[in-house]
Formats: structure tokens, sequence, C-alpha cells
């Protein structure tokens, strides 16, 4: 059995046409095209096509406008998934990677982000964290690891962490450090 709009009433309809023409509209104009077309006859697969969505899409629209009306074409706030880590324990990770760990009593010069992981859970900072989380906090708070001075704060200064050095044979490799190797020194 196919699938229509509910009759529209007359103001429904130039509602519709208005929001259409409107460019701040808050109703995406995939919205207001399905309602308008399904008015008008088209079939679900039709409008499908015209507004390049899918037709499960399609139907969700047309059974939420026939429902609530105008409102059923505004998108709710999506809840999503709560905020697992409180700003201030994000700030505690920040703060022990530019730290020192030998000032926390720990043997070693560096953090590394399993060192990190450690340390976190071993002082109920968090209860648990991954070494991809870490350095999803820290790339989010310009924290960069640079492997020969450790964790730095990231500046648009700072040159590029790339050069391209030539061999002889004019073939590119990239170092780290940007210095040539004498390897790589012409004879």
């Amino acid at each position: 059995m196919a699938l229509y709009i509910r009759e529209l009433e007359e103001k429904e309809w130039i509602q519709l046409e208005s929001l259409l023409d409107d460019q701040s509209s808050d109703v995406p104009s995939q919205r207001l095209m399905i309602v308008l077309l399904s008015a008008q006859g088209h079939r679900v697969q039709e409008i499908s096509r015209e507004v390049d969505l899918h037709p499960i899409n399609v139907r969700k629209w047309i059974h939420r406008f026939n429902a609530e009306g105008m409102e059923g074409l505004h998108s709710g706030k999506s809840p999503g998934r709560p905020p697992v880590f409180s700003e201030e324990q994000k700030d505690k990770i920040v703060a022990l990677a530019n730290g020192d760990p030998r000032k926390l009593g720990l043997s070693f010069t560096q953090w590394s982000l399993q060192r990190m992981r450690d340390y976190l859970v071993d002082q109920e900072i968090v209860d648990q964290i991954s070494v991809e989380t870490i350095r999803q906090v820290l790339r989010a708070n310009g924290v960069r690891h640079r492997m020969l001075s450790g964790w730095s704060k990231d500046t648009k200064a700072r040159p590029s962490l790339y050069t391209t050095l030539k061999t002889p044979q004019g073939l590119g490799i990239r170092s780290y450090s940007g210095r040539m190797s004498s390897y790589y020194s012409n004879p």
C-alpha cells in the first residue's frame, strides 16, 4: 500500500511553500519537499530519488508529518553519548603530559601514552582510559608528542616537523630532526 501525506489544509500549503523559499528556515528543504511532493501524489520511491534520501527516511518524515504536523518536521536534539571524562580530568591529563615525571617521584624522564594511562589509573584520576583516548584529549588541547623533546603545546610559529633530505641519487628522505646526516652528504 502506498504511503502519502494526509490531506493538507490551505494554511499548511502556504506555510510549507514560504518555508521552502526562506533560506533561514530551521526545517531542511528536503523535508519540506517530501511533504509537498507527497501531497501532490508522488510515491515514496519517486520522492526518494528527487530529494536524494533513502526511502526509509522519506517514509519516516511522512509518518512524522502525519502524526505531528509541521512540528514533526523539526529535528529534536539528539542526546548523544554523555561525556565520559570531566573537564577537570581532561585538564589533569594535559597538565600531566606537560609535566616532568621525575617531579612526581617516577623513574623515567618522559611520558609515553602507556605510562600516562597507567599513572592516571593508579592515581585514580580516571577509572579506566585507553591510550587512544589520551591521545585524543591531548590533541584536542593542542598537545603533540615530539620524538626528541617529549610533549609540547602546538604553536603556529613552530616549523614543520618534516624536512626533505636529498641523497646523491635525488631520492627524498624524510627526517624528523631536520638535520642532514653525513650518510647522505655528497662525497
